[in-house]
């Protein structure tokens, strides 16, 4: 059984600092893509951060270029999401998911594997 677990969410100041990881387990995940995406209240999830299989591409959204860092460890099964200078405009639940290729992509029916996912919380 497939199953994917973050952790390293919570509470933040702004212009403070978080790392966010994704565990995956019950296959090896080494030759797909991995990405975060995040859905604030009200809102619908949008992309955050993609890195390809060997972690030698990766892509952000505008909104976090420069200040999010997504990484991979393969020997671990693990991504990670770097958030520095938070901002409120951050604050949502923030979700791991695996792709269907090799390749990172923005778009979220690419992704076949989901984890529950982590709130983290920005305040001014």
């Amino acid at each position: 059984q497939v199953q994917l677990v973050e952790s390293g969410g919570g509470l933040v100041q702004a212009g403070g600092s978080l790392r966010l990881s994704c565990a995956a387990s019950g296959r090896t995940f080494s030759n797909y893509a991995m990405g975060w995406f995040r859905q604030a209240p009200g809102k619908g999830r949008e992309f955050v951060a993609a890195i390809s299989w060997s972690g030698g591409n990766t892509r952000y959204a505008d909104s976090v270029k420069g200040r999010f860092t997504i990484s991979r460890d393969n020997a671990k099964n693990t991504v990670y999401l770097q958030m520095n200078s938070l901002k409120p405009e951050d604050t949502a639940v923030y979700y791991c998911a695996v792709a269907r290729t090799g390749s990172g992509t923005q778009v979220s029916r690419s992704y076949d594997y989901w984890g529950q996912g982590t709130q983290v919380t920005v305040s001014s």
